[in-house]
């Protein structure tokens, strides 16, 4: 098996992803698309910037969109245990040879700046402003009725390098795809928030971001967005789904807002909190890995991704191919 075995005890603790900050050209229009037809929630806007939240929530934003002459990514965030770990962060980067820089960030207090081993732009801090809970205001439950975000995934050109690099931050596998021909890995699900994944990796050209999930109540409620999406104008934005994943065994669907971001709906997998759970492995080519009733995932979903700001990305040295639908 070429899983490292868990970091248990990490050089600092981080508990969950947070948010993702998008750049994007046309913020009317990303704002149609994330509020006005998925219901994220607005918490403030002016003419550049819209911060947004989803229904169960409580610190002020999971999804940060930026006006931009093009559309990138500016980096992934994640929230740590208390103040003391930002210190230990900063320490821990600084060891493996990695930048940091202490950043401001609006609703936010101390924020560390760095890369991971891809040189992908990350980010950590402890305190984000709170703001009153809203999740039995059922009259502002709209579109797919996001709850939460609930994870990255992200193409980069080494998951077995990305594994090991994340490893060592304490997030741990619970599930896998090999390639059985090299032994090496070809996409990986870690967490550390006790689900299937806070940050996943897939082999491809990276680092690039492949997609931002959210957590919706129920598989109704995507069918409900399907209705809603195919009668407003956002028929082409349906890429993938819906369907049951053989890997998690979520319910999913993927679509793709006005600058090509991919976004996952996404509900019904399972509880991971022990930490001597054991990962599951999959093969390459077995045909219920992507989707447990067998239909395999469009090229755009292997091929496609958005950049990192200030990143070139980079192409796998792994040749191997999973079933794509023709």
């Amino acid at each position: 098996m070429p899983v490292p075995a868990p970091t248990l005890y990490p050089p600092f603790n981080t508990i969950r992803l947070s948010h993702i900050h998008y750049a994007v050209t046309d913020l009317a229009a990303a704002r149609a698309f994330y509020v006005d037809m998925l219901g994220l929630q607005v918490t403030d806007e002016d003419s550049s910037r819209i911060y947004l939240r989803a229904m169960e929530e409580r610190g002020h934003h999971c999804l940060v969109l930026e006006a931009a002459p093009a559309a990138d990514v500016k980096a992934l965030s994640f929230k740590v245990f208390d103040e003391d770990q930002l210190d230990k962060a900063e320490a821990w980067f600084r060891s493996k040879g990695l930048p940091t820089a202490w950043v401001e960030r609006a609703y936010q207090g101390r924020t560390l700046a760095s890369t991971d081993c891809f040189g992908m732009p990350v980010e950590f801090y402890y305190k984000m402003d709170r703001l009153p809970p809203i999740h039995q205001k059922y009259a502002l439950y709209k579109g797919v009725k996001p709850l939460r975000i609930d994870h990255f995934n992200v193409f980069c050109s080494d998951v077995d390098k990305a594994v090991a690099f994340w490893g060592e931050l304490g997030f741990r596998v619970t599930e896998y795809t090999e390639d059985s021909e090299s032994g090496r890995l070809w996409a990986a699900w870690t967490h550390r928030k006790g689900g299937i994944h806070d940050i996943a990796f897939t082999n491809g050209i990276g680092p690039r971001l492949h997609h931002t999930a959210f957590w919706v109540p129920t598989p109704l409620n995507i069918i409900d967005l399907l209705d809603l999406m195919s009668t407003t104008g956002y028929l082409a934005n349906i890429e993938r789904g819906p369907g049951r994943h053989g890997i998690s065994n979520a319910f999913f669907l993927y679509i793709r807002d006005p600058d090509g971001f991919r976004t996952e709906i996404y509900c019904s997998d399972y509880q991971t909190v022990d930490p001597d759970l054991e990962p599951i492995r999959w093969d390459l080519k077995d045909p219920q890995r992507q989707t447990l009733w067998g239909a395999p995932a469009p090229r755009s979903w292997f091929e496609e991704g958005m950049i990192f700001e200030g990143v070139t990305p980079e192409a796998s040295s792994l040749g191997a191919s999973p079933i794509i639908a023709p």
